[in-house]
């Protein structure tokens, strides 16, 4: 596995061109060696002929050595077998080899290369011992060179294998750690909006049903044809609870949507929802014609603004949903203070939920609520009729490791 080659454009040679490229350089030292050394040493016509041919297969296998390097290693191998015997002009064949097995190596084929290298090794060395006295070309010394020399191809060739490899796995661990903070981005921004969207629910939906309940009140009052006097009192009153109303709602979407702002917008200062607010939120229940009766046990203590929140939302949307479906006069609100967690009973004298169809989103967003801190929730038919919500809610907020969130 040899280097990634450059055009000289700047862009990245293609894998067989950059083989194409490294054989037609390697054939170029050779021929030039060649025909240097064709001066000093002259031989028969057909042998030159053979000699070139040879030289033209062993450096033109090498177009072919990252898709079969084993091949191209034998095939090189088996041409400087056979040129060095017939060849008087000695050129360096032996380059185009010495590239194979190195490429033998480096392309994860280790066995194949260092069999190679040894069958190389004991050729070189059975045909210079069968050489008579005197007649020898290598001598010992020349042939510990050229086993290190095989050697170190296998080993450079193993060791850019090596090399190679642990970059890949760098950058596959690079690319997975950035897929995975993608899709960490995204989940924390779906879980977000979803935030977002479950506050503008329940703030919007709650405050509107409200108002929506007090004018049709009204113009039903109205429709009856009541003394002026009345008439003006009743209007009124039913315009001033739909100022309150609207009043709240916009200071409670203030507050949502300030989560939107800018770093270096100034923080809302509308006080947050919570249970301090609980009697405002009743008394826009009882505008509406509500009978809401609060019932509180044992001892009231600060709760960590989610969980505050959390259950000032339960109790919004559930008397929103009381106001909206359930046809009910009388609800009935329940707070539990215990030694871990507050208890949230909401409970209506209305028809209750029908079978069958599933609940909505907003029952759905209080399960959530409280399940995200720790909670747990229930919504269902109470058993003397009507709907109950009964919410448990820890006073701590769990922490979510970061093995949790995935």
């Amino acid at each position: 596995m040899s280097l990634p080659l450059r055009s000289p454009g700047g862009g990245r040679l293609s894998p067989r061109a950059a083989d194409a490229l490294v054989a037609g350089v390697v054939l170029a030292v050779v021929a030039v060696w060649t025909l240097v050394s064709a001066h000093w040493a002259s031989e028969p016509a057909v042998r030159t002929v053979l000699g070139w041919a040879l030289i033209l297969v062993g450096c033109g296998a090498l177009c072919f050595r990252r898709r079969q390097p084993v091949g191209v290693a034998v095939v090189t191998l088996l041409a400087c077998v056979v040129y060095y015997p017939l060849s008087a002009q000695d050129g360096p064949l032996m380059i185009a080899f010495a590239l194979a097995l190195y490429t033998t190596a480096a392309e994860g084929r280790f066995a194949a290369a260092v069999a190679l290298a040894a069958v190389t090794l004991l050729a070189v060395g059975v045909g210079e011992i069968r050489q008579q006295p005197g007649h020898r070309q290598i001598d010992e010394t020349s042939l510990a060179m050229l086993a290190g020399w095989l050697i170190s191809l296998v080993a450079v060739g193993r060791a850019q294998r090596t090399r190679i490899a642990y970059l890949h796995e760098v950058e596959q661990r690079a690319l997975a750690a950035e897929r995975e903070q993608e899709a960490r981005a995204r989940q924390s921004a779906t879980e977000e909006r979803l935030r977002i969207a479950r506050e503008v629910h329940d703030v919007l939906g709650h405050s509107i049903s409200l108002i929506n309940v007090q004018s049709g009140a009204a113009l039903h009052r109205l429709g009856k044809g009541p003394a002026p006097e009345t008439g003006l009192v009743t209007a009124t009153e039913a315009l001033e609870a739909v100022k309150a109303t609207s009043k709240d709602a916009l200071r409670e979407l203030r507050a949502t949507l300030g989560v939107l702002r800018r770093a270096d917008e100034p923080t809302p200062t509308a006080p947050t929802s919570g249970l301090a607010l609980l009697g405002d939120l009743v008394g826009r229940a009882r505008s509406a014609g509500l009978d809401v009766r609060t019932e509180t046990t044992g001892t009231p203590v600060p709760l960590p603004p989610p969980v505050d929140l959390a259950a000032y939302r339960i109790v919004q949307e559930s008397l929103t949903n009381v106001t909206r479906h359930a046809g009910a006069r009388t609800v009935r609100v329940a707070l539990d203070w215990g030694a871990d967690a507050v208890r949230l009973r909401i409970e209506d004298d209305g028809g209750g939920a029908p079978e069958g169809p599933p609940l909505g989103s907003g029952v759905r967003g209080m399960a959530e609520r409280a399940r995200a801190l720790g909670g747990e929730l229930t919504a269902q038919n109470g058993d003397g009729g009507g709907f109950l919500v009964d919410a448990r809610l820890p006073y701590s907020v769990p922490t979510v490791s970061e093995g949790d969130s995935r």
